[in-house]
């Protein structure tokens, strides 16, 4: 497949497939005689995983990390597993906080006409 095709199958655009294989995220990738990128069924997989383990919120910088050692072989599966687990932390750390703005936007709006109006009309 093409890097056209590969990024229309996979809602990536080409600029992040090159920086995906150059920051060495994806194998390289196989060329053609003419030099265009000819992506393979497992240069594919290594998209969909890449893409997978983003939506699901892992870093770029711990995702090379995480392949570096998942290409050192099984042995790393706890190390593996512990990446996964700081970026749980960071998530859940960062929805804390979010939950944390959402309830004061809330209380600005619960009480909008007396605090936000009389706190606005003394900035006049």
């Amino acid at each position: 497949m093409t890097i056209a095709e590969v990024s229309k199958k996979f809602g990536l655009s080409p600029d992040t497939l090159r920086y995906y294989e150059r920051i060495g995220l994806l194998p390289e990738v196989e060329r053609t005689p003419g030099g265009i990128r000819n992506y393979s069924e497992s240069d594919c997989g290594w998209v969909e995983y890449i893409r997978c383990m983003r939506s699901a919120g892992v870093s770029v910088e711990t995702l090379i990390e995480y392949v570096r050692l998942f290409r050192q072989g099984p042995e790393t599966i706890p190390a593996r597993k512990k990446l996964l687990l700081a970026q749980r932390e960071q998530i859940a750390a960062r929805i804390a906080e979010l939950n944390a703005v959402l309830a004061r936007l809330d209380w600005k709006l619960d009480g909008y006409e007396e605090r936000m109006l009389k706190c606005e009309e003394k900035l006049k």
